[in-house]
């Protein structure tokens, strides 16, 4: 027996179990061919002995599959990723795999460099968001042979599977929503200039349904910033400054959003009576406001599960979708 708790190897299980070290590694990869009561033998003298898998050895070793799946994200301090990666650990570990997280900051450059160091520890697959990547990206992906998940952005035509929604088409329903609302000079505020595509996306879909409509957009704040209240606060003051006697204002997000509700309240400005605002995203923040934010809510959550499940279900060699909508959904709210 292992005289270090923490310290003990399958040889050390399988003496104290009474079986086969085969077996022992069989057990704790969730393998088949024992009985319950060898499985719960196993388990219990693992536990007994404080037993930690080495997870290296296992990505690594020639006669074990990794269980580390690599997750890329625009920011790590997003928190509507915060509950993506929620729901991709929680289906990971569900189905016995570990998750690897780094951030690309809105950089296609940087993107590639994190899936080069990634892939160097021969994932079993890797998670990305959104849909545009490098063509060195698309290579090393493709040349690594592993399962592939896009999510966040949906495309029809990913590396290997997408998960998501359309940007774009959140942009044009909220568009159309405000010209049904009788709203006809909307302005715009977002961050993260020339970096956040998916950002860039809505705002192209939302200029498109107000242009369709007859209306198009009267002018646009977009700053070289993180999106945040008070990103969301000074954007929609200088924006207001130009006296372009705008009816509502969209927002990069719910953060930008609840700033700019700020900045009303400081300068008097009634919602949604002398200006509409209108966020993105469907974060908590919004649904306890005195008004109830009007915006689009993301499922953050089931994106994450169902991005986990579909990789998951590729490794297994199970049948799956290479392309899954998540729905989106707008709330009218009391702000516009």
């Amino acid at each position: 027996m292992s005289d270090r708790k923490g310290k003990a190897n399958l040889e050390d299980i399988a003496r104290q179990a009474g079986v086969s070290k085969m077996t022992v590694s069989r057990v704790l990869r969730g393998g088949t061919g024992f009985s319950d009561d060898t499985r719960d033998r196993v388990m219990a003298t693992a536990r007994q002995l404080g037993y930690v898998p080495n997870r290296l050895a296992a990505a690594f070793g020639s006669d074990a599959a990794s269980t580390l799946v690599g997750m890329c994200v625009p920011r790590l301090t997003s928190g509507l990723f915060g509950h993506v990666l929620d729901g991709v650990d929680r289906a990971l570990s569900r189905l016995g795999y570990q998750v690897m997280i780094g951030a690309n900051n809105h950089s296609t450059e940087e993107e590639e460099a994190w899936v080069r160091q990634v892939i160097s520890w021969r994932p079993a697959g890797v998670i990305l968001s959104g849909r545009s990547h490098s063509p060195g990206t698309v290579d090393l992906l493709r040349n690594a042979g592993m399962p592939v998940v896009e999510i966040w952005d949906l495309t029809t035509s990913p590396i290997d599977m997408s998960v998501g929604f359309s940007h774009h088409d959140c942009g044009a329903e909220i568009g159309q929503f405000l010209l049904r609302r009788g709203r006809r000079r909307a302005g715009y505020v977002g961050a993260l200039a020339r970096a956040d595509v998916m950002g860039q996306s809505r705002l192209d879909g939302f200029q498109a349904a107000l242009s369709g409509g007859g209306h198009p957009l009267v002018g646009k704040e977009v700053l070289s910033d993180t999106p945040g209240f008070y990103a969301g606060y000074y954007g929609l003051e200088t924006l207001l400054a130009r006296n372009l006697h705008l009816d509502v204002v969209y927002f990069h997000n719910d953060e930008m959003a609840i700033g700019g509700l700020a900045y009303c309240q400081a300068r008097g400005i009634r919602v949604p009576e002398d200006l509409g605002i209108v966020g993105w995203g469907g974060m908590e923040a919004a649904s306890v406001l005195p008004k109830r934010l009007t915006t689009t809510v993301v499922p953050t959550t089931a994106i994450g599960k169902a991005a986990a499940e579909a990789l998951v279900a590729r490794l297994r060699g199970e049948p799956g979708a290479d392309v899954t909508v998540i729905p989106t959904r707008l709330v009218p709210g009391e702000t516009a």
